[in-house]
């Protein structure tokens, strides 16, 4: 049995309370209408917008994030899950008609879909408002009550996230906790059967969660990472792919999840990639990115001290400049590294990109699949043998062909992992069947009854059954 220290026995006092008023609140059914639903969502994006810019500020402070990452990548995000869970729930919710069997009739079959009941959402530091808002959008949409841990990485961001929903819902509905992840959620996951865990973190942590949740048999979202590979191949516009790569790298400092985490780039393009891609670098941010109002920061001096040890590696052929005060490391090109060198062992998460060469698209499937399950791949190509060959042969969570990282911004498109990246999906529809139970029904006339099914069971019946079967 796991002994508890008094920190997380004072959390568990608060929190059992909060955990038993929600299963109450869920199983009243108050949660479940479509119009208790709409105005939920109508609420959050209203306190939303009250203190937009305050959310700024607190992703300033905690990641010095630019307004225009702030927005397009947080709080515009939210916006739009919001705009189209509206614009589509009535639809989603309605039992969805399917076929049956001819040996079933007179019988239809539809499929409910139902709340699972009370969610867990774990959040991570990278995207600290919109990778909590995102599931708690999802969490509404369908009806689920929801307790919210999000980063303590991103300390103003999290307190920004705890007033909104304290201001927008009673805590039997949502409910926020502070605190240290390895404190607070162990004990949580340990007292209480969640319906389901929407975790997005690193794959050692998810490995973790999903181990405490199989105690319950709770089932699981886990969004983790990997090392998201960007294929170069000799037939691109340089210039073209230099932009839509780089910008793919150093958005949020290259803290990003679905970030380009290397460059495999075809040897005859190498030379020009790299020239193009320090050009677009000193555009995008100038000759000193420190300065630029466009270029954000490390999240702490932890993860600073982690990716500077990366610089030690290889052969710095452009940036490597860094203040540790300042949580400042330049947008770096990292040349002739060795795949057994630790920056190509794990998710690097930051403003460095190794660089290895190749000559022929085999040697990127095998290099690849040294660090398997990419949550992201991306392939610059307008050669569609190359295209199907990189696609069909390598398993990865998602992706673009000639741009990088906006596949996400497509809600049309189920975002996850696959393998050591993650399991289950989400954005738009696929994050409200992902917190949903399906339920399947068969009702059936009374005006006939098959005799067929019934015993005695004769030849004559397992003839006539076989002409249905096969």
């Amino acid at each position: 049995m796991t002994v508890l220290t008094n920190q997380q026995n004072e959390i568990l006092d608060i929190l059992n309370p909060v955990f038993e008023s929600q299963k109450a609140y869920f199983e009243s059914g108050e949660t479940r209408s479509y119009s208790f639903r709409v105005k939920q969502l109508k609420a959050l994006k209203a306190t939303i917008k009250k203190y937009e810019e305050d959310i700024y500020d607190a992703l300033r402070k905690d990641l010095g994030k630019p307004l225009f990452e702030a927005y397009t990548s947080e709080v515009g995000f939210v916006y739009q899950e919001i705009k189209h869970t509206l614009s589509h729930l009535k639809g989603w919710m309605k039992p969805e008609k399917v076929s049956t069997s001819i040996v079933h009739l007179p019988s239809s079959s539809k499929i409910i879909k139902e709340p699972l009941g009370n969610i867990l959402i774990v959040s991570p530091w990278n995207y600290p408002f919109q990778l909590v808002f995102a599931p708690i959008v999802a969490a509404i949409s369908t009806g689920n009550t929801a307790i919210i841990k999000p980063s303590e990485f991103t300390p103003n961001t999290s307190a920004m996230i705890e007033k909104i929903i304290k201001d927008t819902f009673d805590s039997k509905y949502m409910h926020v906790v502070q605190g240290e992840g390895h404190v607070v959620i162990p004990p949580m996951m340990d007292n209480f059967r969640f319906d389901h865990v929407f975790f997005t973190g690193s794959v050692r942590v998810g490995k973790i969660i999903a181990e405490q949740a199989a105690k319950k048999l709770t089932p699981v979202t886990l969004e983790l990472g990997g090392k998201s590979p960007a294929i170069v191949d000799k037939n691109v516009s340089v210039d073209v792919t230099a932009k839509r790569l780089i910008y793919g790298k150093l958005f949020n400092t290259g803290q990003t999840c679905v970030a380009p985490d290397y460059l495999l780039v075809h040897e005859k393009v190498k030379d020009k990639l790299v020239a193009s891609i320090i050009k677009q670098i000193k555009t995008f941010y100038g000759e000193n990115p420190q300065e630029s109002e466009s270029y954000g920061r490390i999240v702490d001096k932890r993860r600073f001290d982690v990716l500077v040890k990366y610089l030690e590696e290889g052969n710095i052929v452009f940036g490597g400049e860094h203040d540790r005060e300042d949580h400042y490391i330049a947008p770096t090109l990292i040349d002739n590294v060795s795949m057994e060198d630790s920056i190509m062992q794990t998710e690097i998460f930051g403003p460095i990109l190794p660089i290895i060469t190749f000559s022929e698209i085999d040697e990127v499937l095998d290099i690849v699949k040294q660090n398997p399950y990419p949550l992201a791949l991306y392939l610059f190509t307008v050669d569609s043998g190359v295209e199907e060959k990189v696609i069909n042969n390598i398993r990865f969570g998602g992706g673009c062909v000639n741009n990088s990282i906006v596949h996400l911004t497509n809600p049309n498109l189920p975002f996850g992992g696959v393998g050591y990246s993650g399991m289950g999906r989400y954005h738009g529809k696929n994050s409200f069947d992902a917190l949903s139970h399906q339920k399947s029904i068969m009702k059936t006339k009374f005006f006939y009854d098959n005799e067929l099914k019934y015993p005695p069971y004769t030849n004559t019946k397992i003839s006539i059954a076989k002409k249905f079967f096969e």
